[in-house]
């Protein structure tokens, strides 16, 4: 079995993680469970850097004892990463005695090698990065990350001949043209390199938080290379030479874009020093930004990932931050954007897929599906799909292999409105084509799930779970995701995996409780139900009579036609239904999410005695826009669907032959 080594950039304790440093590591994950996915033997280390000077004022501000500082601050980064669902296998702190006993082993050999000796640093400090920083590097005088002004400073100081290394570095990257991705970052270090490397320090005098250098007790280890030296620690390094045999060189870093000169310079040029293989690849990936600034406890633009878990759970987010940034690229976060891509690509596409087809299976074969004939065209654009999601992810452009798997969800969605099951299931005869239909769309279904195992693990295996997949989770590979027309499943009604919000008001900060929407104890947990329990119905008064029971006369006749302006006050718009369901406790009313173009709304209409749901989605309709709200069993109608209903019979939606906008307004 081939084997993958992945590890993300540990990070500094003196605060809590932020959904930038999130992201990171849902990234990493990603590619983690993927490489399992796909049958690799998979080794994911994740971690904590604890000899930071920050982290060592940090507590002393607590009034706590550094290591016990670390230690609780472990345990609150450990309690959110397993809320995110990160798969990691093991999780190193630099405080640890394997770790210690690792980088002292590699100065030693850096050390005997000729390239540490001993001098003074004199220049520019940037406290908030822990780095040393040149002219060059300042903005206006300024570090460039973190907008501060680096202090001067003058020490005695060990280095390290990393000018000995541009050559064999340059070397490495003409033979190794995937050593640094993606390109842009590449280039980057390429053109430090080519304008030639300086020595760097690689301790700190006058400092007892660290690790001590092996001759020189009374210096530290300067943290950025005490760091560094993490992922040979955290496979044995200095401690299990087997360990280290089997797992070393890393096959990949993952690391942010700001970062990429410690990884891909003084790493690399550490470990050739001491004469050991250098990782594989190293990805730059960019920063999550919130409305444009990158995300930053320092500059006040920082956001808590657990408030976004909060929301909707962790597979919302994930999937949020994996579909919507190129990985490689800066991407932004906002409230708004992330409620609109919940709404879209899981409550209304996928999760209402998934009921659908549930339903329809249940509904007309009692839930078990087997073929009874050959599949339809969704097989072909499955298989076309799971061919570009490995080509994608193998290259580790992840929005590129979520965006395959929705190739096939939006493929099945069109299959469902095109082959309509439920015309089908009115003609007896039919009776092989109904079958074939929804076992295809539950095998679409069944592939997209595995696809998209990597991203949302927690709700993927409840998918697969739903269209009769029973294969145990840690069996489940790619390999199986091909097309399979054999078999019978049974189907798994349930709740709605996401149930749909309402995102017509104005968002504001999640600390403002009342605005944000409750969210469900998993993935797929129920929505609360109504209280209501009988249909709202406005009851007709009895005719009028005369006191002898006759009818009265009648009224004078009444010009009852309006003018045009008062013809302009009503605000008709085309809308297209995203999801479609029955209110329960109602033979006639269903509940509609319609997009009119500018926002997303929720409608109540009388006609399910004439449509069945999965007929709806899809439709393009007609609604009244400018209708104050009413509730109708609990539920907040925001508008009315226009439909004809002839002589008091069933009604008929008005809708349009050619493909009209939502929200053109109807005149």
């Amino acid at each position: 079995m081939p084997r993958f080594y992945i590890t993300t950039a540990i990070d500094y304790v003196n605060s809590r993680p932020h959904l930038g440093t999130a992201y990171e590591k849902i990234a990493a994950d990603v590619i983690a469970r993927y490489k399992r996915l796909a049958g690799f033997d998979t080794h994911f280390v994740m971690g904590n850097d604890e000899h930071s000077q920050n982290v060592f004022k940090k507590a002393r501000e607590n009034d706590e004892d550094p290591l016990a500082y670390c230690d609780r601050m472990a345990r609150e980064f450990l309690d959110v990463w397993q809320r995110l669902d990160l798969s990691f296998d093991d999780f190193i702190r630099t405080t640890e005695p394997r770790h210690k006993a690792g980088v002292q082993e590699l100065v030693r050999r850096m050390t005997a090698a000729g390239d540490i000796y001993e001098g003074h640093y004199e220049g520019w400090y940037c406290v908030s990065c822990e780095a040393f920083k040149q002219e060059k590097d300042l903005v206006d005088g300024l570090c460039p990350i973190h907008r501060t002004k680096p202090d001067w400073i003058r020490e005695k100081n060990y280095f390290f001949r990393l000018s000995n290394y541009t050559q064999p570095l340059l070397e490495h990257f003409q033979a190794q043209p995937e050593f640094v991705v993606p390109d842009v970052r590449r280039n980057e270090i390429l053109r430090l390199l080519e304008g030639g490397l300086d020595d760097i320090s690689v301790s700190r005098a006058g400092q007892a938080w660290g690790i001590p250098m092996p001759e020189d007790p009374s210096s530290v280890i300067y943290v950025w290379v005490d760091a560094l030296i993490n992922y040979a620690t955290a496979v044995g390094f200095g401690t299990d030479t087997l360990l280290f045999e089997q797992w070393w060189p890393a096959d990949l870093h993952v690391i942010g874009k700001d970062i990429t000169r410690f990884h891909c310079v003084i790493w690399p040029a550490m470990l050739m020093s001491a004469g050991l293989p250098v990782p594989r690849a190293v990805f730059g990936h960019g920063w999550v930004h919130f409305r444009g600034e990158k995300m930053s406890k320092s500059l006040g633009t920082a956001i808590e990932p657990l408030d976004a878990v909060q929301r909707f759970g962790p597979d919302p987010l994930r999937l949020y931050l994996v579909k919507e940034i190129a990985f490689g690229s800066d991407g932004d976060f906002t409230w708004e954007r992330f409620e609109e891509r919940y709404n879209v690509d899981l409550a209304n596409n996928l999760g209402n897929l998934v009921s659908r087809v549930a339903t329809m299976a249940e509904k007309y074969r009692e839930g078990r599906l087997a073929p009874a004939g050959e599949p339809g065209r969704l097989a072909e654009i499955a298989t076309s799909a799971l061919a570009e999601y490995r080509q994608q992810m193998d290259r580790f452009a992840l929005e590129g292999g979520a965006a395959a798997a929705f190739r096939i969800v939006d493929a099945a969605n069109e299959y469902i409105a095109s082959t309509e099951p439920w015309a089908i299931a009115r003609d007896a005869s039919r009776g092989a084509e109904l079958s074939q239909v929804l076992f295809d769309v539950a095998e679409a279904v069944r592939i997209a799930a595995v696809m998209l195992l990597p991203m949302i693990p927690g709700s993927a295996r409840e998918i697969l779970r739903r269209v009769g997949d029973g294969t145990p989770p840690d069996r489940i590979t790619l390999d199986g995701a091909v097309w399979r027309n054999a078999g019978e499943r049974v189907l798994i009604k349930g709740a709605a995996l996401w149930p749909r919000v309402e995102t017509n008001q104005k968002l504001r900060s999640p600390s403002v409780k009342e605005n944000v929407p409750t969210p469900p104890t998993a993935p797929w947990a129920p929505p609360v139900a109504s209280p209501s329990t009988s249909e709202a119905v406005t009851p007709l008064s009895p005719p009028a009579t005369t006191d002898n029971g006759a009818p009265p006369p009648a009224a004078s006749p009444v010009d009852s036609r309006i003018t045009i302006d008062d013809f302009m006050k009503v605000d008709l718009r085309v809308a297209k239904v995203l999801a479609a369901e029955k209110v329960p406790n109602s033979r006639k009313l269903v509940k509609l999410s319609i997009d009119v173009g500018t926002e997303q709304r929720t409608l109540v209409a009388g006609i399910a005695e004439a449509y069945e749901p999965e007929q709806l989605v899809g439709r393009t309709i007609v609604m009244v826009f400018n209708l104050k709200p009413a509730k109708l069993m609990g539920i907040e109608s925001n508008g009315m669907v226009l439909a004809a209903s002839p002589d008091g019979g069933k009604p008929t939606l008005v809708g349009f032959n050619a493909d009209v906008p939502a929200g053109t307004r109807v005149r």
